[in-house]
Parts: C-alpha cells; sequence; structure tokens
C-alpha cells in the first residue's frame, strides 16, 4: 500500500511539471506575433476583406502584434487600380499599409489583366510566381491562412 502511495504521488508531480511547462508555453504563444496571409480574389469582397484586416490589427492590440500580408489574385485585383479605385478602398487600403501590411499582387493576374505594379495603389509588390505560390511560401513560414 505504502509504494502505491510513493508511485501516485510521482505521478502527481509529473503531471504537475507537464501541467506547468504547458502553461508557460501557452502564455509564450499568447505574447508571440501572429502571423497571418489573407487570400482575395473575389471583387465583391474587396471592402469586407479589407475590414476585416482592419479589425484584425484593432483586435490583437495594434500592428506591432500581428503581421498580415494580404495576396491579391483574379478579379480582385481590378479594385486596387491607382485611378479606378473606389475612395472607400483607397481609404481602407491606406489604412491598413500604413499597419505594415504586405500587400502581394499576382504577376499572373497583373499580365492578364494587362496592368504593372504601376497602376496599382502604392505599396504593392509583386508575388513573381503567382498569387497561389506565394500563398503557399507564407503558409510555408507559418503564417495562418484566411479566406473571407
Amino acid at each position: 500500500m505504502h509504494r502505491r502511495n510513493i508511485f501516485k504521488a510521482a505521478l502527481a508531480a509529473t503531471a504537475g511539471v507537464f501541467a506547468v511547462r504547458a502553461t508557460g508555453q501557452a502564455l509564450a504563444d499568447a505574447s508571440a506575433v501572429q502571423k497571418v496571409v489573407y487570400h482575395l480574389s473575389d471583387f465583391e469582397k474587396v471592402g469586407f476583406v479589407l475590414g476585416n484586416i482592419r479589425n484584425h490589427i484593432d483586435g490583437v492590440g495594434g500592428a506591432d502584434k500581428v503581421k498580415i500580408a494580404l495576396v491579391v489574385h483574379g478579379s480582385a485585383l481590378k479594385a486596387f487600380d491607382s485611378v479606378a479605385a473606389h475612395p472607400d478602398i483607397f481609404k481602407s487600403y491606406e489604412a491598413i499599409a500604413k499597419s505594415g501590411v504586405e500587400m502581394n499582387a499576382c504577376a499572373n493576374t497583373m499580365k492578364a489583366q494587362n496592368t504593372t505594379l504601376a497602376n496599382l495603389l502604392p505599396g504593392f509588390i509583386s508575388a513573381e510566381r503567382g498569387g497561389v505560390v506565394r500563398l503557399a511560401e507564407l503558409q510555408g513560414q507559418g503564417y495562418v491562412y484566411l479566406r473571407p
């Protein structure tokens, strides 16, 4: 009977050590900067996605708490034309760009739409190997994938 009590005490102590480690890891993870990539390809979702990104930044307590990339391809890219962008889209875009969001434009879409970075709102970079490749690269770097 005495051995059984010693075994139970040792088991409880071991479980306690693991619980403390798990709690410490959870606290460390909670203070880590989130990495998130938003995927945008639908023109009609542009305003919604830009709003989601703004809410995300605000929700975590500021741009210093999250690293966000936006990858745009397909019809959504037309919304970011520097001449034709709707004023509300431009305003939302400008706000998140100032927060440090990395703006990626699919090179394949730019070619298909006969446009260049110079035709887009300032701050875009080209996803040279394509938007979907850039999405996969970012996921490989630990970014969480979101497609609202």
